[in-house]
């Protein structure tokens, strides 16, 4: 009887034991999801929820602890996202989901369109926290103070849209070509620069047609009107030059006396448009106009508003550059001298030769008229040794003399050219005055032409 009692308990332990086993296995392979609630779409003013990843979420196709939720951005690519430099990468949020445990997950979308899903957004539905943050797309600029543009370039590049790209979700373009709006002013009220980016737009309407509004790049305008827009009320002109064949400037010459594009030019703007066409301001540097009346007004054979005239101009003869005055300035005074104008300097042997030389300009010649840039003319200068002159230091006595050191050898001032003194650009024909600024003592080593220092 004790025999079956022991296994009877055996039994009964074996059977317990069997069912706890079981109970526990059957805990351990059942994985807890969340569940969501229902979906929301956001109401607040859409500009107010633009926001931008934090990287520290990912972003996925349902809530991410929800059953059968896919990554559609890995935190990985979320980091990107938040640290990208392109205003496409922002993110806009228009709807909400909130799970059994009290987790929102915001439904974003990226700016381009290229990433939709949902991302961690905290426990607060009226906050964005955890995955995302409220972002600035732009941030407000400085209005210029001058009001009124023009296209720079008028065409499908650089249009008007509703908002500068990428900076609102769908900013869309406002016209997909501005070519006809070559002509018209805009007048700009506001400026904001892309956050990310850091490229300034202007919000501007058109004054001819004032329905036409919207955000412009702010390099894509000019305060004149394009050269496309000019030809289409004047004249486009090739000066050709009769020597070579070849253009040597192109541009439009306009006048405002009723002209319309592609119309009819009368007799007056005909002489008014040639008159522009051979004054100097148009004429390429250097030449001379040789056709006399290259627009004709028009008939059957004259010209319209718009028309391409090809205009006949000769080289000028050759000129030189004179130097008008040689200007020593003293360091230390400030005090300026015409070294030209210095007996002492005019008076030396070895200076005579430098000074001759300084009227060097009148040799290195250019078409009459024309320009010489300054480097070019600070590379002749340092080519004819007048990179730097040297004057003669003279004694102080009742009949000055040269001065000399105790070897006998002659004492001069250096002066070396300021080029920054040069003008941007000099005419052939005409003069310039250069600038020299003493900067030492040196000995004439006697029966040589060499100079050293005098320490």
């Amino acid at each position: 009887m004790q025999s079956s009692l022991k296994k009877s308990l055996y039994l009964g332990l074996a059977a317990l034991s069997f069912a706890g086993v079981a109970a526990v296995s059957t805990t351990a392979s059942a994985k807890s999801y969340a569940t969501a609630g229902a979906y929301s779409t956001l109401k607040a003013d859409a500009t107010t929820r633009n926001v931008e990843a934090t990287g520290t979420n990912a972003l996925y196709s349902k809530p991410g602890t929800v059953k059968g939720a896919k990554v559609v951005a890995s935190k990985a690519t979320m980091a990107k996202l938040a640290s990208s430099k392109k205003s496409a990468d922002y993110f806009r949020a228009y709807g909400v989901k909130t799970t059994n445990r009290g987790s929102v997950y915001y439904k974003v979308v990226t700016m381009d369109g290229k990433y939709r899903g949902y991302v961690y957004g905290g426990k607060s539905d009226t906050t964005f926290a955890g995955g995302i943050k409220s972002a600035s797309t732009t941030t407000t600029a400085t209005t210029p103070a001058t009001k009124t543009y023009y296209l720079a370039k008028p065409g499908t590049t650089n249009t008007l849209w509703t908002a500068p790209k990428y900076t609102q979700y769908k900013a869309s373009k406002v016209i997909n070509s501005t070519e006809a709006l070559a002509s018209d002013q805009f007048v700009v009220d506001s400026a904001a620069t892309k956050t990310r980016e850091g490229s300034l737009y202007y919000h501007v309407t058109d004054q001819t047609n004032k329905s036409i509004s919207g955000w412009i790049y702010a390099g894509a305008l000019q305060t004149t009107p394009s050269n496309s827009a000019l030809a289409k009320k004047g004249i486009t002109v090739n000066y050709i030059d009769q020597t070579t064949g070849k253009a040597v400037k192109s541009g439009v010459i306009v006048t405002t006396d009723g002209a319309t594009a592609g119309g009819n030019i009368t007799a007056a703007q005909a002489t008014t448009l040639n008159d522009l066409i051979g004054n100097a301001t148009n004429l390429p540097k250097g030449y001379t106009l040789v056709s006399t009346t290259p627009v004709a007004a028009t008939d059957s054979t004259g010209n319209k508003f718009g028309d391409t005239v090809n205009v006949t101009v000769a080289p000028n003869a050759a000129a030189g550059i004179t130097v008008s005055a040689l200007n020593g300035v003293n360091a230390t005074t400030g005090e300026t001298t015409n070294l030209l104008a210095d007996a002492n300097f005019a008076s030396d042997a070895t200076t005579t030769t430098t000074k001759a030389a300084a009227n060097f300009l009148a040799n290195y010649t250019g078409a009459k008229d024309s320009i010489a840039s300054q480097s070019d003319l600070s590379a002749a200068l340092t080519s004819a040794k007048l990179d730097a002159v040297f004057v003669p230091k003279m004694t102080t006595d009742t009949t000055p003399v040269q001065a000399t050191d105790a070897n006998g050898n002659k004492l001069f001032t250096k002066y070396a050219l300021n080029t920054q003194s040069l003008p941007t650009s000099a005419v052939f024909g005409g003069n310039v005055t250069l600038y020299y600024t003493a900067t030492g003592t040196y000995a004439q080593t006697n029966g040589s032409s060499s100079m050293t220092e005098v320490k």
